[in-house]
């Protein structure tokens, strides 16, 4: 019987389109404006149209978000990485189109953090040679990998060696570069308004509206809050433990009335993971597919990160918890901690990820989260 139900957000309960949008949209700025690459700055700009948005994004991820399903497929759950990733090996080949010329600056680059100011001295360099950029290259690169999670940052690095010819550790782990990446996404997602709320600094660039006020539910917000009152009556718990920071969590779920649902202190979001991350940070990456975020979903926030990591997997009657999910990372965590997995197809590659779910063995495979009513008996 459930008990307890720990619930994803992201293609559960809210759409991602925005995010995968935000994420376009920071690659492409990294590239073109000013503020970093400058490859293209007469191109940039704050307001982009949906077509316009659209666009980018299939000019960056693919017509089909073929570079986001692969991350997916991989076991790569945040955003931030994705965008990190997909940079990351888009100025890896940007170097290499310079790397006869400029052998001694590009060594001199991937031996020390990349912030913005070293990306605004290499794009600057970059400025005087005719290069490119080709985001086609991405799958056929990464295609020929093993690598799952955030080892794929790792596999940054081998493709360096192989296109640049220069040994590096540059790219692996929580970079410099990778805290550029995440602080214009944040841009692109809060706005203005809540940036430096969201990361602790100031907007590079202003002018952006941001997403935050505008999410879309993924089954009518009425008949998901109907959802969570019936569980709280079949005497179900429930929690959430998400890859989105706090206030992109808690903002959208009061304006949707659902916060008044669920305890706080079951409210686990990537500030919790990125808290943990710098108290041990031997012990990282936590974030998903590791099950800390829901380990400290089930057992509250006011347990503590060194309690959370030492609880004994297995967990005790982890049948009778189920985590709720979209992505392979949620059902990877789900099963270390021996819980059930339901997994709705609602996500990214919609319908089309059941075949994965089932390799995988989910239990329970929905078409979405409203689906959830029929797996509970009431008590």
């Amino acid at each position: 019987m459930i008990g307890t139900i720990l619930f994803d957000v992201d293609g559960v309960l809210l759409s991602e389109e925005h995010y995968f949008d935000a994420s376009a949209l920071t690659v492409w700025e990294l590239l073109i404006s000013n503020n970093y690459l400058a490859l293209s700055p007469e191109k940039y700009k704050t307001d982009y149209s949906p077509k316009e948005i659209k666009v980018i994004r299939e000019t960056v991820f693919g017509k089909n978000d073929e570079v986001l399903k692969l991350m997916k497929s991989r076991g790569l759950n945040a955003n931030w990485d994705m965008i990190y990733l997909s940079f990351g090996h888009q100025l890896i080949h940007l170097l290499s189109q310079i790397k006869e010329q400029e052998n001694s600056r590009i060594n001199g680059w991937l031996q020390e953090p990349i912030n913005r100011e070293v990306l605004l001295e290499i794009g600057s360099v970059l400025h005087n040679y005719p290069v490119n950029t080709d985001f086609n290259l991405f799958v056929a690169d990464f295609k020929s990998s093993t690598e799952t999670k955030q080892e794929l940052f790792d596999y940054l690095n081998q493709l360096a060696e192989e296109k640049l010819g220069v040994k590096t550790a540059i790219f692996s782990g929580i970079s410099a570069l990778w805290l550029v990446c995440e602080h214009v996404c944040q841009e692109w997602y809060v706005g203005d308004e809540n940036v430096e709320k969201s990361t602790g600094r100031p907007s590079v660039q202003l002018g952006k509206k941001g997403f935050l006020a505008n999410e879309t539910t993924l089954a009518a917000k009425a008949e998901i809050e109907a959802l969570f009152s019936f569980l709280k009556e079949s005497g179900v718990k429930i929690g959430i433990g998400t890859g989105r920071p706090e206030l992109e969590t808690i903002q959208p779920f009061q304006h949707l009335d659902w916060l008044k649902h669920f305890d706080l202190n079951h409210i686990v979001t990537a500030d919790d993971v990125l808290k943990a991350e710098k108290e041990l940070v031997e012990r990282q990456p936590l974030s998903k597919p590791n099950p800390f975020t829901y380990i400290m979903g089930l057992k509250g926030r006011d347990t503590s990160v060194i309690d959370c990591l030492n609880t004994h997997l297995p967990i005790d009657h982890g049948e009778e918890v189920l985590v709720v999910g979209d992505s392979l990372a949620d059902l990877l965590a789900a099963r270390k901690m021996g819980c059930q997995f339901a997994a709705v197809l609602t996500g990214l590659s919609g319908k089309d990820a059941r075949s994965d779910f089932e390799k995988h063995e989910a239990d329970y495979i929905l078409d979405n989260v409203l689906d959830i009513k029929n797996l509970i008996v009431r008590k």
